[in-house]
């Protein structure tokens, strides 16, 4: 997310850093270079003007010509500002109404407006311990009901039947009707999307707007559409007075264009993004934490935050209890290792938001992928217990068989072999001289394509 952007505004920062001391043509040569990295984002061009004019008078009129460290003072503006368009702090739902609190999806078709739906209605379970009832009202496209009722059974809430016959106003309210019977905190309507904005569209959805009078009303849209993004957020907004903004697909949108737009334009929140295809990949948009991962500082906020929801803690502190007693880390703790950063959004979510990543190089990233996370877990399932528990077993035919079992070559087993005794080693220096000493023992010795 925001790859380009992040290496383009890096860059412009690493050159400032360079100089003995900042002038106001120095800086006016770096706001040259943002500027075209904005635009080239496809970041809106009045929020472009806004951005740049922000940054100059704060940067040359509040001293940060005479500071001892311009550079970081320039980094702290640029990031402050930042914050200011994206929105000053994340807008949380409106979830103290009386229930059922009603929220309307809008959206243009392929959105991931229905996938959404199933992430919300999830996040809300898991994250507010509320209980939820979705519906769909999309009579139109092929599947949209059948696709939400299974996103439903798979996250475990409450499905309200619905059939393309019907109108959509009639689902709507008979899905209330049935969310205040059954006494749900909440209900989460999908709508139908089209290829385009159509009157026909307006007009069914001001029709469930008004039958439904929805506590919130969230326009899903497409980041990697950018500017096109803004244009219909702000057409829907004009007919719908949207309460807040989605923003799905951002794991796949190298630009970012839409997310530093869509405030300034639309004068609504973002209130969530999506990271990722599964039910768990929705993130609450903290404007915050979005610019430090702009300029290449990383979200360690969110990364605590997600481990905190998702590691296994049982699991920790048996393996915590193991290594003080100086038993091995063995292959079957291994593969713990990687369901938990499953569980935490793979490597790519962990890697955008780590410090420091933004800076490594290309071809460095590029060999840390979740591919290789499964051709590992692969690789250890095709194991016996026996084999896991004493990887020292594994020789000539038992490698053979657990390639030919994994679908992957002998060399991929040796590979991982390879840095499981890597891991292992770590593991032994944390036992014995805490987090400090393995972290200097790892210092240079990481190899390539090492996804830990």
């Amino acid at each position: 997310m925001f790859e380009n952007l992040t290496e383009r505004l890096s860059s412009t920062i690493k050159n400032l850093r360079g100089q003995g001391r900042l002038t106001e043509d120095n800086i006016k040569e770096s706001m040259r270079e943002v500027r075209m990295a904005l635009l080239e984002a496809d970041v809106a061009l009045p929020v472009v003007r806004e951005f740049i004019k922000g940054v100059e008078e704060r940067a040359i009129g509040q001293g940060v010509l005479q500071s001892l460290t311009p550079g970081q003072a320039l980094v702290k503006i640029v990031r402050d500002e930042l914050v200011h368009v994206m929105g000053e702090a994340c807008e949380e739902l409106n979830l103290n109404a009386r229930p059922p609190v009603v929220i309307l999806m809008a959206g243009l078709q392929g959105s991931g407006k229905t996938t959404t739906v199933a992430k919300l209605a999830r996040w809300l379970k898991e994250q507010k311990k509320k209980s939820i009832l979705v519906a769909s009202a999309d009579v139109y496209r092929p599947a949209a009901i059948d696709q939400l009722k299974t996103l439903a059974g798979e996250i475990d809430v409450d499905f309200f039947p619905s059939d393309p016959s019907q109108k959509p106003v009639t689902i709507a309210e008979n899905a209330l009707n049935h969310a205040i019977n059954q006494s749900a905190d909440v209900l989460i309507v999908d709508t139908a999307g089209r290829l385009h904005i159509d009157a026909d569209m307006m007009s069914e959805i001001q029709e469930l707007h008004r039958a439904l009078n929805p506590v919130e009303t969230l326009f899903v849209v497409d980041s990697m559409t950018g500017q096109d993004a803004v244009n219909t957020a702000k057409a829907f907004n004009d007919a719908l007075e949207l309460t807040g903004v989605v923003l799905t697909k951002t794991d796949g949108d190298a630009r970012g264009g839409a997310a530093l737009s869509i405030r300034s334009v639309t004068g609504k929140p973002i209130k969530f993004m999506g990271v990722g295809e599964k039910t768990a990949a929705l993130e609450a948009f903290h404007p915050d934490r979005v610019a430090s991962r702009i300029l290449g500082m990383g979200d360690v906020l969110s990364l605590v935050e997600e481990a905190e929801r998702t590691v296994d803690k049982s699991k920790a502190e048996k393996l915590a209890k193991k290594l003080k007693k100086g038993k091995g880390f063995d292959l079957q703790d291994f593969s713990d290792q990687i369901q938990q950063m499953k569980k935490m959004g793979g490597l790519a979510s962990l890697m955008d938001k780590m410090p420091g990543v933004a800076g490594m190089p290309k071809n460095i990233k590029a060999q840390v992928n979740d591919k290789d996370m499964l051709r590992l877990e692969a690789i250890i399932s095709s194991m016996t217990l026996k084999e896991r528990r004493f990887p020292d077993i594994i020789k000539g035919s038992r490698k053979r068989r657990i390639a030919a079992g994994s679908g992957t070559q002998v060399q991929d087993v040796n590979r991982l072999l390879k840095q499981f005794a890597q891991m292992q080693k770590m593991m032994k220096k944390m036992s014995k001289g805490g987090m400090g000493k393995m972290l200097k023992g790892l210092k240079g010795k990481m190899p390539p394509g090492m996804p830990f």
